[in-house]
């Protein structure tokens, strides 16, 4: 019995944390046990996850399973775009890294929440001044 070729990425974005494994399939994408549909409610965000593989040009080429945790919703979705994206690197057939790298998708995000400063109710946000 021959072992299934895989690919990994670990993608990051603020806080969220996704490692990815794409295994030769139907496109079936599968996050924390959970199909696409399921796990994420907006459109917008189940179109993010499936953008490398657009931008690759091998839509239904590859099954994706995931584990994600941390952050929201939206950091979550970015976390697996750029964790898709480096096991697609990783699987580099046709010249995917190329078209990934044009499009962005290699790159971690680097913004960060900034850290509350002492003196002040949030980051930058000082209480209200009133003059008497």
């Amino acid at each position: 019995m021959a072992a299934k070729m895989q690919y990994r990425g670990t993608g990051r974005r603020k806080s969220s944390v996704a490692r990815v494994r794409l295994i030769p399939g139907k496109g079936v994408i599968t996050i924390n046990k959970k199909p696409l549909d399921e796990y994420f409610g907006m459109e917008i965000l189940k179109r993010e996850v499936r953008r490398p593989f657009e931008v690759a040009g091998c839509e239904g080429k590859f099954d994706v399973k995931a584990t994600v945790c941390g952050g929201g919703f939206t950091g979550q979705a970015g976390a697996l775009r750029h964790g898709i994206a480096r096991a697609l690197a990783a699987a580099d057939r046709e010249g995917y890294r190329a078209n990934l790298k044009a499009a962005g998708f290699l790159t971690r995000d680097p913004r960060m929440k900034e850290r509350k400063k002492y003196g002040l109710k949030k980051a930058r946000r000082a209480s209200q001044f009133s003059k008497r």
